[in-house]
């Protein structure tokens, strides 16, 4: 559990997977590493997206990514955090998205 209200309900090692958890699974939000193995998370995004317009993706990224974060913003992402983050900055951006 994440939080009180809410409940992890699946997880990805990579890009690839994250794609295929998301159309299994159907999830609220997504939380999504722009840094992953056999695709990154702007590409992920992407293709959760063509398959879901509506998907609520929530982007993690270190600050060193700031380019990245602001592709990410520009393709669809919901929102995003900067790591390293506090667990209360993940549940108010969820609180944000829902």
């Amino acid at each position: 559990m994440l939080g009180e209200q809410h409940e992890v309900c699946g997880e990805a090692s990579n890009g690839l997977e994250a794609i295929e958890k998301y159309k299994e699974l159907k999830p609220d939000i997504v939380t999504m590493d722009i840094t992953m193995p056999h695709m990154h998370g702007i590409e992920a995004m992407r293709h959760i997206l063509d398959f879901d317009r509506d998907a609520k993706i929530l982007i993690c990224s270190a600050v060193g990514h700031r380019q990245k974060v602001l592709e990410a913003m520009k393709t669809g992402a919901s929102d995003f955090v900067v790591k390293p983050f506090q667990k209360e900055q993940i549940l108010d951006a969820i609180a944000r998205l829902l």
